[in-house]
């Protein structure tokens, strides 16, 4: 399967940050790419002090120009996420992850479990102000392949990516916006031992650059294989990178490093 990985320095404004999908979308098209992964807040980056004012909802404005990207173009929009309408606390908004196959089809979404929270010389981040947490993982199935979705800090909690791998994953998301500290320290050897300990395919797509006065991100949009390799690395700037998964490789490695757990 060839696969697109979308990196963005997206900001407030929806519409521009959709133009600018569009285009690298019709970009990686060029090279065969028929799903497309999307990074974490893709379709609006507010400042974290308070939630997008585009939020998304079932069937509104923006989940159908999302949906309708999709279809136009006939491809995957796989694993990215945008601030969503909560129905069940109108105070705090969801971080969802929504996917789309070639038709339009909705796969299924995932709502952030993780919330992220730090204390760095100065800067105190918690997304618990915004985002209420979701409570269950998800996994979606796009042409036979069984992906196990994530969003950025899940990346930090090993249990949802060895379940994804129970349940016969082959692709684990993690659509991230990690900040320049944390990514510079931790966001290649935490993907790489993801891969390594679920022995499955990661595609991490990410926000980088600066997308207002307080959020600054580390990009490095990564693909890794089931051994822990490098594939692709988009490091700095908004740009598309297309890869070819191999899913043999993932019997390949499975069977020369037995997980006697299973």
């Amino acid at each position: 399967m060839k696969i697109g990985v979308i990196q963005l320095t997206s900001l407030l404004d929806a519409q521009h940050n959709l133009n600018v999908i569009e285009n690298l979308i019709l970009e990686g098209k060029k090279s065969g790419a028929e799903a497309f992964f999307l990074p974490e807040c893709f379709l609006s980056m507010s400042d974290g002090s308070a939630p997008t004012p585009f939020l998304v909802e079932k069937n509104n404005e923006w989940y159908l120009k999302i949906k309708d990207l999709a279809s136009k173009h006939q491809v995957a929009l796989l694993g990215g996420s945008a601030a969503t309408v909560n129905p069940t606390n109108p105070e705090k908004v969801i971080n969802r992850a929504y996917n789309f196959d070639q038709a339009g089809n909705d796969l299924g979404t995932y709502d952030k479990i993780h919330l992220f929270a730090c204390d760095l010389p100065n800067k105190k981040i918690s997304e618990g102000r915004i985002y209420a947490e979701g409570n269950e993982s998800k996994t979606i199935e796009y042409k036979n392949v069984k992906i196990g979705i994530n969003i950025c800090f899940d990346l930090r909690f090993s249990e949802m990516a060895l379940e994804y791998r129970k349940l016969g994953c082959q692709i684990l998301t993690y659509a991230s916006a990690f900040t320049v500290p944390t990514g510079r320290a931790h966001w290649h050897t935490l993907l790489r031992a993801r891969a390594i300990e679920s022995q499955c395919f990661v595609v991490a797509s990410a926000q980088w650059g600066h997308h207002n006065d307080k959020i600054q991100t580390f990009g490095h949009s990564l693909v890794i294989d089931p051994w822990g390799d490098i594939l692709l690395d988009l490091q700095d700037g908004e740009k598309v990178g297309v890869v070819d998964l191999n899913f043999e490789r993932i019997t390949e490695v499975r069977q020369s490093v037995l997980m006697r757990r299973e």
